[in-house]
């Protein structure tokens, strides 16, 4: 094995006639080149640390200001407040090394307090957040203020050509609502949810704990706020992600579909292998801070922390609580196929392996008849188990021996690929088969994906590709950036022939996937409970992958309406007839305007939507009186989302409450009651068009059918959504099986009905009134 033949690659031993000295020189060769490759990536992150330090001014800049000083002083004229000759004063002598060390040393002077005044000043512009609650509708005027704030932040961020970290030291920290605030945001989102008699119930509560412990746990969270970087995310990745303790599978990874209009090749092997590749080009990118940061409105950047953990890494159990481990590099990946485990090197004679060589490698994988090992083929169940049992299990079992070592090479990998035996199909006659496209990315059959990694990409028979991820590391719209980029690069790279091969010749053989050893016996126990619970899990959650074809967000925009607020009001008319009632619902926004920001939440059931909800349910009500009350309802969701992004949510700010009186071991009513309330709707729409790659006029079909999550409450629903073009959007929805008042597929009849019903509405308004439909306020697009 290649473990054994790298422990003898160098050896000597002493004999009576001196010493012998044995080597591998191919190993040794290995071992070089492995040095020479971590030595480089150290050089190029202390290059791109300096680059970023200085952001947005020029390294160059300084040879230039270095040059100015020292002609000054050539030439009798003093540099600014006398900076040479008062450093010259400082040095062992007048000559002319000095004088040239001495105008240098004043230029870095002067250089530094030119970046740092730049970087500062960029910080503190993009503190301004008033740019997003003006309109952008048609004839509207944005205001002088946010003129000029537009010019000076377009000329600093666009002075010079970022990194991808590059604008993390200009990101200002995440504002601290204040608790008043919070209390009257919260009053009014859980108006339509309750009585008069609980209203007022949770208004005495409110008011209470903003009057007396309020008070003292927001002082603690005002010294958070100034002493981290972010007083929610540290906190909000511990307490929500590592310490939960149930299962990863269905409750906490997410999955990505492929770009289901097209089929590149149906050669499993060689789509394997362009996915790898594509996905390593996206790991150097990120690695050499090559990666560009994504920037709303073309100059506002967002924050970009959440890339250094995309790959290499991997969520390790414990005994009360997980953490995240990250390796700096890795030259292999894990591949899992019929059961078996194989690590295949990814890099080797000094590169990284193209296409063509990498799929000899999955061939190889493919054609071996092996055997898995006892225990070996239901292992990864142990990642779909209850977190504490696993952590138990892993260190009995795993802490020592083979075992350690094929599970260190598993979570050390880049990430990890599973050749599935079966194809990923689709076809809009037999919508049944994409819902079987997604469960088998969601959670496949318990034991077939490494929950606890990165992520996995799962490859059908028939070439189609998808992910699962696991989702402390990051948020979604992380890994949809990454897959998005693979599934344009994967078209527009041409990288298979007409046979749907690999394009290239091999310039080598390359290294043989060899098999992870394993020791199970002792652990057979665990692994078949685990195995148990899994498929327990897996045939507990129904999921329905609905595409809706009859229009999309271009008659949105027709409607002057966002198009995320105009789907969540759907959802909310489809519940509301679903249910008979209604419920608080999530959606997930994003905070990354300020630094190391992840998610806020955005409360769609409002008083605006309620009443919009009631009124399509009352025949007396009037369409034109319908449409005015649910261009009202996308107004205040706007301005929840609005809110959300800027710092001005509910629930991130009571969550940390919550923590500091937890630390305190202070009970609050208010804050027990208001964590424990259920996310019966729970909603997330995938972002798409993150890579300016993206072009879907030339290329209409290379968009992912997006990607979904599974329930977030046993009685409720999950849905995930992505607006895919002008007349395409795809909904995720899962639900419980067990849960005798929910069902995926009653709920996405009712969805469609819903945008139905919305359609019909406005065409009968602009119909009876040829203008367009007033604008509202805050009509931008999410």
């Amino acid at each position: 094995m290649a473990e054994a033949h790298a422990a003898v690659a160098f050896s000597f031993a002493i004999t009576h006639e001196g010493f012998d000295i044995n080597y591998d020189h191919e190993v040794l060769n290995l071992v070089w080149n492995s040095g020479v490759r971590s030595w480089k990536k150290r050089m190029a992150r202390a290059r791109n640390g300096i680059r970023n330090g200085v952001y947005p001014a020029h390294i160059q800049s300084l040879w230039l200001i270095t040059a100015i000083a020292l002609g000054l002083h050539l030439a009798g004229y003093q540099a600014p407040f006398n900076l040479t000759n008062k450093i010259l004063v400082h040095l062992p002598s007048n000559t002319m090394n000095w004088q040239i060390t001495a105008c240098f040393l004043c230029a870095l002077v002067i250089w530094l307090s030119i970046c740092f005044t730049m970087r500062y000043t960029l910080k503190l512009l993009l503190i301004y957040k008033g740019w997003m609650y003006e309109s952008r509708a048609p004839g509207s005027r944005v205001s002088i203020p946010t003129m000029l704030w537009v010019a000076v932040v377009r000329v600093l961020s666009s002075w010079n050509k970022p990194g991808l970290y590059s604008f993390q030291g200009s990101l200002p920290r995440l504002p601290l609502p204040s608790v008043h605030d919070t209390m009257s945001r919260y009053l009014r989102s859980v108006r339509p949810l309750l009585d008069d008699e609980n209203y007022a119930r949770m208004q005495g509560l409110a008011k209470e704990f903003e009057q007396t412990i309020g008070k003292k746990l927001q002082w603690y969270l005002v010294l958070k706020s100034w002493w981290s970087t972010n007083y929610v995310s540290d906190w909000w990745e511990e307490y929500v992600y590592l310490r939960g303790r149930g299962p990863l599978c269905v409750n906490s990874n997410f999955y990505g579909t492929d770009a289901i209009f097209m089929n590149l090749t149906n050669n499993q092997a060689a789509r394997a292998a362009n996915v790898i590749s594509l996905l390593l080009n996206f790991r150097r990118l990120i690695e050499h801070q090559e990666l560009q940061p994504i920037m709303v409105q073309g100059m506002i950047p967002l924050c970009s922390w959440q890339y250094e953990r995309t790959f290499n890494t991997a969520r390790v159990p414990g005994l009360e609580t997980d953490r995240i481990v990250h390796y700096k590099d890795s030259n292999h990946i894990v591949v899992l196929h019929q059961g078996c485990y194989y690590k295949m090197l990814i890099y080797y004679k000094g590169r990284i392996l193209r296409p063509c060589e990498l799929q000899i490698q999955i061939e190889d994988i493919l054609k071996a008849k092996a055997t898995p090992l006892e225990g070996e083929e239901h292992l990864a169940a142990l990642t779909a188990w209850n977190r504490s049992k696993w952590a138990e299990a892993r260190n009995t079992h795993f802490s020592r021996g083979v075992n350690s070592v094929s599970l260190r090479t598993i979570e050390s990998a880049a990430f990890v690929l599973s050749l599935d035996d079966e194809p990923y199909e689709f076809d809009l006659k037999r919508p049944e088969l994409l819902d079987n496209f997604g469960k088998k990315l969601l959670h496949g059959n318990g034991y077939n994906r490494w929950f606890d990694k990165c992520f996995t990409v799962c490859v059908g028979t028939n070439g189609r590709v998808g992910f699962n991820a696991e989702h402390t590391w990051s948020d979604a719209a992380i890994a949809s950036h990454m897959w998005e980029n693979l599934i344009v690069d994967d078209l527009v790279s041409d990288g298979y022939d007409e046979t749907g091969n690999t394009k290239g010749t091999p310039e080598f053989q390359p290294p043989t996937p060899t098999r992870l050893n394993w020791d199970l016996k002792p652990c057979l126990a665990q692994i078949e409970e685990a195995t148990m619970d899994a498929t327990k899990l897996v045939n507990e959650v129904d999921l329905r992958i609905l595409v809706h074809q009859e229009y999309g967000k271009g008659f949105m925009k027709k409607c002057r309406l966002s198009p995320d607020a105009y789907i969540q009001m759907a959802l909310q008319l489809a519940y509301y007839r679903d249910a008979g009632r209604f419920s608080l619902t999530y959606e997930a926004s994003m905070t990354r305007l300020f630094r190391e920001g992840r998610t806020e939440t955005v409360r769609p059931c409002t008083i605006e939507s309620a009443a919009w909800v009631k009124a399509m349910q009352d025949p007396n009500i009037t369409n034109d009186k319908r449409v005015e009350m649910l261009q009202a309802a996308c107004d205040r969701h706007q301005l929840g989302y609005q809110d959300a992004m800027c710092g001005r949510g509910i629930d991130r700010h009571l969550f940390c409450l919550y923590v500091v009186s937890k630390y305190l071991e202070v009970d609050s009513p208010f804050l027990n009651e208001v964590l424990s309330e259920p996310w019966r709707l729970s909603t997330s729409q995938t972002p798409h068009g993150q890579t300016p790659k993206m072009d879907l006029k030339k290329h209409p079909n290379c968009i992912s059918a997006g990607g979904g999550f599974g329930p977030v409450a046993d009685d409720g629903y999950g849905v995930s959504y992505i607006i895919a073009g002008e007349n395409l959007i795809f909904f995720h929805i899962s639900a419980k099986t067990t849960c005798g008042q929910t069902n995926v597929h009653r709920f996405s009849q009712n969805i469609c009905q819903a945008l139905a019903d919305i359609r019909s509405m406005f065409e009968q308004h602009m119909k009876d009134h040829p203008k367009p439909a007033k604008p509202i306020t805050n009509g931008a697009s999410t």
